[in-house]
């Protein structure tokens, strides 16, 4: 229940859908209105009219994808129709965009007339670069494409057939390179003859795998030469002289599984008839012909991929389409063709058996990931394959004659694909992964509320933490039974009658005595304030890291945790920072929720933490000393104080590249730091932003968040003596789980430093 209205939440809050039309030029002034719309549109359109090539040059077409689907076989949900598959070409729509920065405009036809889809999508080419069809079942699918291809002049691709292909035999190609065998002398039998099972084993073949020693299976068997029942021309293509008619009797002595059918469908016992050292990609989703375990349990030689990302050696769909179709729309290719296809499978084969960036392996949890039985593709968020397969396809379609607008310099390409790429959109699964590798014990203290509860099925099923959840128990239970949730291992403590609750009010009247609390507000605090609770646990070490402040005010919440763990030793406070993660970067802004008017003191000790945590997230910190001056052109206490504070940090880190005090747009405008400040540090690209005060810091942050599209990640404490950090009120589950990896992460490193 907890997991579908997850779903249908994240498709439903805010502005509903997935997608939006975002304008790349400015339009606020009268000016832009002229430029355009009318009468300054008019100048591309008649330079479109006597070129029709400058399309490219003029509009968005060079970057736009149609995704077209009918709805006749989405996901493994079958013929639901094209509007209940809208949901699912949205969400192409976003993993074109994520991986590959291209856009997409998802196109749902009413209709299962191929020639009607054929038409439709025809008299559309204007508009697009390309054409990715999806979800439209076999074996229409194949006649729609090839005729499309014969009349469109722009690339078309059947994701469902060519890029379950691709990838599974780039996987194969690896495989057969460990096991020692030639392709041209293995047996292949693939299961599931719809889109993906033949272009499978139409890609082996071109390849060169044997067409004598390929047999292909389907719901009613083997299709053997002769069949007649259940049969199309495409299966006929591939119908084998064969004596066997069923799938286990197909499997003996096979060297190779391509299954793309049905959960079960390949058993232990078709296993154990195999070849020696045999290759199983079960591909079938959600759950595959066999599972690993399964395999592997029957021997010990097999070497397996399924679709799902919790199994190694993942076939998933998005290693392919969006740099296969970068490739081609950056040369203005007019087909994809077989030899820009092999092109992406050899790129991908290739990546695989190069050595793992250490970023790679701290995104999946810093586990070791090297080329061999359970690496044999690559993981879907290495940003390399951006990097590798969409050169390779540019390249490929500039040989084989379909590339209009060759790549004259594939260095400076490769440069722009970089450019691409930005660290925002994998800062916290970066960090989500650092937590799976090592969970640590979080408090929640409010843990009867409904976004926790569901936050912390999020950190168990992903292994992000081990939540301790504050409350009464018989009301937790209950609220987790409505929700549907599986938390039955997950330890719940009331405060009013947990047996530490005792020694926890001894402790807390001792640490407190001379400060103000008697032993009967010390028993009122434990048991009546969760906060205070749940930071006695944090101290006493019976948790690691403290979580709280969906319903409290920012000081009831920090107090407790100040009042009881406290800063670190030679520190003179805590300082708070933000994480604005924007489309392309992301910037560090302190202190944006503690100290209201810091010393020059305080602002650096601000600096030196908040670029410490720039470097947690794996960022290189390039810190600006903000004011509303720029080095030295006010003299005033308040921009000398931040003078000052820059010469103490550069005293205390020498290191560190800073400067200040600067003006914002100073600190991150190159142009106007090489024209009017060539001495500074920065150069108009710093990535942490140290604010003179509360006030500035705070406006500045939600400023960003409401008006600058940044998502706001936080807000970090920075200096506590153990880890504590504050939500938000509003904060969505997602924040949550954001919030628990950064707690888990401080609490990692705070095992580091014992």
């Amino acid at each position: 229940m907890s997991k579908r209205q997850d779903a249908l939440d994240y498709h439903s809050s805010g502005r509903k859908g997935k997608i939006e039309v975002v304008a790349t030029k400015p339009c606020a002034t009268s000016l832009d209105l002229a430029l355009a719309y009318s009468p300054g549109v008019a100048e591309p359109c008649l330079e479109i009219e006597k070129n029709p090539a400058d399309a490219y040059k003029y509009t968005a077409k060079g970057n736009l994808v149609a995704v077209v689907s009918n709805g006749t076989a989405v996901l493994g949900l079958g013929d639901i129709g094209a509007l209940a598959g809208k949901p699912v070409m949205e969400g192409k729509g976003i993993l074109f965009k994520r991986f590959a920065d291209i856009d997409v405009f998802d196109l749902e036809l009413d209709t299962k007339d191929s020639d009607e889809i054929i038409r439709t999508v025809k008299i559309l080419e204007p508009t697009f670069g390309g054409i990715n069809l999806e979800d439209i079942k076999g074996p229409e699918c194949f006649y729609i494409e090839e005729e499309l291809k014969k009349i469109m002049n722009i690339p078309v691709f059947h994701d469902d057939q060519h890029g379950t292909a691709i990838i599974a035999n780039a996987g194969l190609l690896n495989a057969l390179m460990i096991t020692g065998k030639k392709i041209d002398e293995i047996k292949i039998v693939v299961n599931g003859a719809g889109a993906a099972g033949i272009a499978c084993a139409n890609m082996a073949l071109v390849l060169g795998a044997d067409p004598k020693k390929m047999i292909v299976c389907d719901t009613k068997g083997v299709i053997f030469k002769g069949r007649t029942d259940g049969m199309n021309e495409y299966k006929s293509r591939l119908a084998n002289d064969t004596s066997a008619r069923s799938l286990e009797e197909a499997m003996v002595d096979a060297d190779v599984f391509f299954g793309v059918s049905a959960k079960g469908a390949l058993t232990p016992e078709m296993v154990a008839s195999m070849a020696g050292d045999p290759v199983i990609f079960a591909m079938a989703n959600p759950d595959p012909e066999i599972t690993p375990s399964d395999a592997k349990a029957v021997r010990d030689d097999v070497i397996i991929g399924t679709g799902r990302s919790d199994y190694n050696n993942q076939v998933n769909n998005v290693l392919c389409f969006p740099f296969l179709f970068r490739g081609a729309l950056d040369t203005h290719a007019s087909a994809i063709n077989d030899e820009m296809k092999m092109a992406a499978c050899m790129a991908l084969a290739s990546l695989a058996r190069q050595d793992v960036p250490d970023s790679v392996r701290k995104a999946y949890g810093d586990v070791e990931i090297k080329f061999g039985r359970e690496y044999l593709i690559p993981k879907p968020f290495d940003p390399r394959v951006l990097l590798h397969v969409a050169p390779a396809v540019a390249q490929a379609a500039m040989d084989s004659g379909v590339a209009r607008r060759p790549i004259a310099d594939m260095n400076r390409y490769l440069e722009s694909l970089e450019a691409l790429q930005g660290r925002s959109k994998e800062i916290m699964r970066l960090l989500i992964n650092k937590a799976k590798a090592n969970p640590k014990r979080i408090v929640f203290p409010e843990g009867e509320e409904e976004k926790i509860l569901r936050a912390a099925q999020i950190l168990v099923e992903e292994g992000i933490a081990i939540p301790v959840l504050l409350g009464d128990e018989a009301e937790i239970r209950t609220k987790i039974d409505f929700l549907g949730l599986d938390l039955g291992g997950v330890q719940i403590i009331n405060p009013n009658s947990s047996e530490q609750t005792n020694r926890y009010v001894e402790d807390l009247f001792n640490l407190r005595k001379r400060k103000g609390v008697t032993l009967a507000e010390a028993r009122r605090l434990i048991r009546r304030n969760r906060n205070y609770y749940g930071s006695m646990m944090v101290q006493e070490g019976d948790a690691d890291a403290l979580l709280s402040g969906l319903n409290h005010h920012y000081p009831d919440t920090i107090r407790p945790a100040l009042e009881i763990i406290g800063k670190q030793e030679g520190l003179s406070k805590v300082h708070g920072l933000y994480m604005m993660v924007f489309k392309k970067e992301v910037v560090f802004c302190a202190d944006t929720t503690v100290t209201i008017e810091p010393t020059a003191e305080e602002l650096a000790e601000t600096a030196i933490l908040a670029a410490k945590k720039a470097r947690d997230f794996d960022v290189e910190p390039r810190v600006a000393m903000l004011s509303f001056s720029n080095f030295g052109s006010v003299d005033h206490p308040l921009t000398n104080r931040v003078r000052h504070a820059t010469e103490l940090v550069k005293e205390a880190a020498p290191d560190l590249i800073i400067d200040g005090e600067m003006q914002a747009n100073v600190a991150l405008d190159p142009e106007i730091t090489e024209k009017q400040f060539p001495f500074s540090d920065l150069k108009g690209n710093a990535n942490v932003l140290i604010f003179p005060d509360l006030q500035s810091g705070n406006i500045s942050y939600k400023l960003l968040y409401k008006l600058g599209g940044a998502e706001a990640v936080g807000p970090i404490l920075m200096g506590m003596n153990k880890p504590v950090h504050i939500l938000q009120r509003g904060d969505s589950v997602a924040d949550i789980v954001n919030m628990a990896a950064i707690a888990v992460v401080d609490a990692q490193q705070a095992d580091s430093e014992k």
